[in-house]
């Protein structure tokens, strides 16, 4: 997985709270349980005007113009802007798949579900919790300036906005070591791989009957 240090990226907004999993990536494309291809389907039923499923061509669906990842001045943003609660409803993990795949490596939003949010970390996606008054004007500036970017800084815990600004930001000291050195739950166990090793072989020296009953 790839480490995030520090980014700075161009900002969409998504004006909508209570952002659920199934708006994410909706039922129909959860078939696969490959981390890549969910990009072109993320927010599929906001983005497009015909329904979409499995297989199909997205370059030759009908998009809807007034979804905000559908405006010239928003495509390729790699951090988004959201409300309250983002990411409620299930745990499927296509969620942040999809958002990953997309290219988004930032979500900053007052408030997150926690499954949600620890799925996004197990797939490089830096959530930031601000208070609701920050995010408000954080939308505002968006809106205001085209060609927003904010930069991201993990190691300071640091969001800096075009003006200077400079927002603190809080996050578990787990999720910033594992974002910062780009791993993953299989990575994490990986770290004690020599821990693990020596307790193996003291187990098998202690009880040799356990190993030789394995065969």
């Amino acid at each position: 997985m790839q480490p995030f240090t520090r980014m700075k990226g161009l900002v969409a907004p998504l004006d909508r709270a209570n952002v659920d999993t199934d708006a994410i990536i909706p039922k129909q494309f959860l078939k696969s349980i490959e981390r890549t291809g969910f990009g072109p389907n993320l927010f599929d039923e906001w983005r497009y005007l015909d329904e979409g499923g499995p297989g199909m061509d997205n370059s030759a669906r009908p998009e809807n113009p007034e979804f905000v990842l559908n405006r010239d001045r928003y495509r390729g943003a790699t951090i988004l802007l959201a409300r309250e609660n983002f990411g409620c409803g299930s745990s499927r993990e296509h969620a942040p798949w999809a958002l990953a795949d997309y290219g988004l490596r930032v979500i900053i939003a007052p408030s997150f579900a926690d499954i949600f949010a620890n799925n996004c970390t197990k797939n490089g996606i830096l959530t930031i919790t601000l208070d609701a008054a920050t995010v408000d004007r954080l939308f505002e500036e968006v809106a205001a300036e085209p060609g927003y970017e904010l930069d991201v800084d993990l190691a300071a815990q640091t969001v800096t906005t075009p003006g200077g600004e400079t927002i603190a930001f809080e996050v578990d000291g787990h999720r910033k070591h594992m974002l910062y050195h780009g791993l993953d739950d299989i990575g994490l166990t990986l770290e004690r791989a020599e821990a693990i090793a020596a307790f193996e072989e003291a187990h098998r020296k202690q009880r040799p009957w356990v190993f030789e009953a394995q065969g």
